[in-house]
């Protein structure tokens, strides 16, 4: 019989606690910081749809206005926002939204006023990823407000 070679590969008992995408996962009895981030982007993106498409006809009469061309541009990228809103939870719903950023950021050749509101919604989405970072780093340090502990007591006991 021939002995096992070592291969010099680690076991450990222990799960990954960092998955591929590098975010922490909520442990066990804490509240997901993952759930309210996703929704606040989200929201963002719906706030976006809806500056944009108000954005639109004030565009198209300001000054030398738009080209029907991008004016379509910008309305279609203001519709995928809105349904880019909705498919946050999916690991690629950051992605999808940050191209979105970069795509309006780039319609400042369509309008100007267009590329500066996208600039300014792009500075929101920089907040927001530092945020995302903070939060992961937190959830590793063990310092988010769930992970402190509890009053006594808390949660509250259900009573039938």
């Amino acid at each position: 019989m021939s002995e096992p070679q070592d291969t010099g590969a680690v076991v450990t008992d222990q799960p990954n606690p960092e998955p591929d995408k590098g975010l922490p996962e909520a442990p066990p009895g804490v509240r997901d910081p993952w759930k309210g981030l996703r929704g606040i982007m989200a929201g963002t993106l719906v706030l976006e749809f809806i500056a944009f498409m108000l954005a639109l006809p004030v565009v198209w009469k300001l000054g030398s206005g738009v080209s029907s061309i991008g004016f379509t541009v910008v309305a279609v990228l203001s519709v995928l926002m809105l349904a880019a809103a909705f498919v946050q939870r999916r690991p690629w719903g950051l992605g999808v939204a940050l191209a979105l950023q970069v795509a309006m950021v780039l319609c400042f050749f369509v309008h100007p006023a267009v590329g500066i509101m996208g600039a300014v919604f792009a500075a929101v989405w920089a907040y927001m990823l530092y945020l995302r970072h903070d939060v992961a780093r937190r959830m590793r340090e063990g310092q988010l407000y769930d992970q402190l502990g509890h009053p006594p007591g808390f949660p509250p006991e259900k009573t039938d």
